[in-house]
């Protein structure tokens, strides 16, 4: 996958950092608070989530002031009204953005209603997600945390920021070891545990946007998953609700979803209502037949291995393959299509990217004692629901089973394609696929 070059722009006596992707019909800036604008593509659901944004417009991320690349914030405090102000307004000038859209979840949320209020000219659209314009609970505000369950969360936060467990907040991906290792790395990144639970102090007990929302002039569209049906995700609903109802021109969804935020779990749905409001068109469906570059991997002597280690333990070492191989196809937007007991077959719409997701697949199951095979094929294949057919599947298919342990062969077709990518291959020769016509002219990747 081709990451997007990480560029400074200088604000005051600081510098923020940001990135821009994807060429869509509109500007859109995201942020949900603290991240690290070059480690959080190691997070295989964030990067997915960034890449579907991409995919309808001109995706613009940045590290807020105190957080990931950007400059530290004096004594770890959390920005003011007036520096969120001034580094966005920055980031958008570089990146030459007159108007644009902006979607803002967690922390981010208040900030952005702010800006929103604050520069009408330069804002087209207002998207909140799992976000408030208030979280503590006040005397006029009964809905929001309690000081009780505050103190408990922030404990919580502090002790599990920058560790695997911070991933039990996500349900999604609380089960997954890689995914939450590498949510663990971002945190690290972004900031340390006494600045973060700092931070998050201070916009669950003081941050306060609501005197800013009857002023938002640009259209909004609020959204919220409503959780686990436990404490948190009702409070979350019912202030989200709460900041629908003070703006002036918005519309309210909820999605039955249980994570606390988007970038985990399946976010389709959530995306796609982005991307009508944005746009006034849904994302594009799947056609009947599409162009693919076509990934089969296979576990070299599986069979062996399962003598050798009995049924319990090979099913434990089979659920971190598939766990690891799943973890790769995301952070290089691959598509999962099925399993194949102990190998996978996965599509791609970019044929380097499939190569160096294979390169990847190989070296990570190595870390598990285990090797892989793979092959890869570029053509025109059936959709059948979430399947796929047609010769094209066929031939990925006999390329890969003739690939040796930690081999990663490919068709000409996928060679021819990814010329200039700077991707090496020794040429193998030609050879007769098992029920395929012709004989075909193969590859291995260096």
């Amino acid at each position: 996958m081709n990451l997007p070059e990480t560029k400074y722009v200088t604000v005051g006596d600081g510098q923020v950092a940001y990135q821009v992707l994807g060429d869509g019909p509109v500007d859109l800036v995201f942020n949900h608070g603290h991240c690290h604008i070059d480690v959080h593509w190691e997070l295989a659901p964030e990067a997915s989530f960034f890449s579907k944004l991409a995919s309808f417009s001109r995706l613009i991320l940045f590290d807020r002031r105190g957080s990931g690349a950007s400059d530290r914030v004096e004594n770890g405090a959390f920005p003011t009204w007036e520096e969120w102000n001034r580094d966005l307004l920055a980031v958008l000038d570089a990146v030459g953005s007159e108007r644009t859209a902006i979607f803002a979840e967690y922390e981010a949320g208040p900030l952005a209603i702010f800006f929103a209020a604050t520069n009408p000219s330069r804002v087209s659209s207002l998207v909140l997600g799992n976000t408030a314009a208030r979280y503590g609970a006040a005397a006029d505000y009964e809905i929001g945390y309690s000081k009780e369950y505050i103190g408990a969360f922030l404990d919580f936060y502090e002790a599990a920021w920058g560790t695997p467990e911070m991933g039990q907040v996500f349900s999604s991906i609380a089960g997954d070891r890689l995914a939450c290792e590498a949510l663990a790395k971002v945190l690290r990144a972004s900031a340390t545990p006494m600045t973060a639970t700092a931070q998050a102090r201070y916009v669950l007990e003081e941050l306060d946007a609501r005197e800013w929302l009857p002023l938002v002039q640009a259209p909004s569209l609020v959204m919220v998953n409503r959780g686990r049906g436990d404490e948190t995700g009702t409070a979350r609903v019912a202030m989200a609700r709460h900041t629908a109802s003070l703006l002036r021109l918005a519309r309210y969804v909820e999605f039955d979803a249980p994570d606390s935020m988007f970038f985990v779990g399946d976010n389709d749905e959530a995306i796609d209502e982005v991307a009508e409001f944005l746009t006034g068109a849904r994302r594009a469906t799947v056609p009947d037949r599409v162009l693919a570059t076509l990934l089969f991997t296979d576990i070299v002597a599986s069979t062996k291995h399962l003598a050798s280690d009995g049924d319990r333990h090979w099913a434990a070492t089979l659920d971190a393959h598939d766990a690891a191989v799943r973890h790769e196809l995301a952070r290089f937007q691959g598509r999962e299509v099925n399993t194949t007991g102990d190998g996978f077959l996965a599509a791609f719409d970019g044929p380097a990217r499939a190569v160096r997701c294979a390169k990847a697949i190989v070296d990570r199951v190595a870390g598990l004692g285990l090797e892989t095979r793979a092959g890869l094929h570029a053509g025109e294949c059936e959709v059948r629901g979430g399947d796929l057919a047609g010769m094209a599947v066929h031939v990925a298919a006999r390329v890969a089973q003739l690939a040796g342990p930690s081999d990663i062969w490919v068709s000409s077709t996928v060679k021819e394609l990814v010329v200039g990518s700077g991707l090496e291959f020794d040429t193998l020769g030609r050879f007769e696929l098992k029920g395929v016509p012709d004989e075909w002219l193969l590859y291995r990747v260096i």
